[in-house]
């Protein structure tokens, strides 16, 4: 009997108990294996080497900002960057958007729900902590920029791509979203390309704020 394939983590934080207590998550749980380990960014950025399929990042690391590090895994291949931290601020929700991390998650979370989220981010959902998903829609609700305007005149998007981003913004993934629209996992891929094209982002998080912002999409 073949086993299905696991998904490797890496885990970026300077803390030791959270560290152990993050690798006891992913060793117990059968579809995960740990990819690396590295309490700072230098030292994080020797994983990237490791191609893993996820980073959990910490933001305040010894050496300088997880959010930092976000936009250098973006750019070294097809990894999913979720934040694990203790900052729970207005700014710092805001700006780990825009850096284009997948998700964020506080570090008091459930043991379940932190495994949920990973599990939701590799299969390319976004799961956001209540508290921090209270202040990006009063962010919204009050008309607040989340990113810098990026788009052009002729980028607006199609009925089909706004369909596919009110699913995203529901938390759906690639796989979900393929279904209920009817579409192949493929098609969804090229559609989410067309997007960050014309957006201007590079995650689904930023994706769905800016055509939020430029009133293309209505939550």
């Amino acid at each position: 009997m073949n086993r299905e394939p696991t998904r490797r983590i890496a885990i970026i934080d300077d803390d030791p108990i959270v560290r152990e207590h993050l690798i006891e998550i992913i060793s117990a749980a059968p579809d995960l294996d740990l990819a690396g380990v590295a309490p700072t960014l230098g030292k994080a950025r020797e994983l990237l080497a490791l191609a893993p399929d996820l980073f959990l990042v910490d933001i305040g690391l010894p050496d300088g900002s997880g959010l930092d590090f976000v936009p250098e895994i973006k750019a070294a291949g097809e990894a999913k960057a979720l934040i694990l931290t203790s900052f729970g601020d207005r700014e710092t929700v805001v700006s780990a958007i825009r850096a284009g991390a997948d998700g964020y998650l506080l570090k008091d979370s459930d043991p379940a729900i932190v495994l949920d989220g990973i599990r939701v981010t590799l299969e390319g959902g976004a799961p956001i902590s209540a508290a921090a998903a209270v202040y990006l829609l009063e962010r919204l609700r009050h008309g607040g920029a989340m990113i810098e305007p990026a788009v052009q005149e002729d980028s607006g998007l199609t009925p089909r791509e706004v369909e596919l981003l009110q699913l995203f913004a529901r938390g759906g993934s690639y796989k979900e979203s393929a279904r209920l629209l009817g579409i192949s996992p493929l098609t969804v891929g090229n559609h989410v390309k067309s997007i960050y094209r014309k957006l201007a982002v590079h995650s689904r998080g930023e994706a769905v704020y800016e055509a939020v912002k430029t009133g293309q999409l209505q939550l």
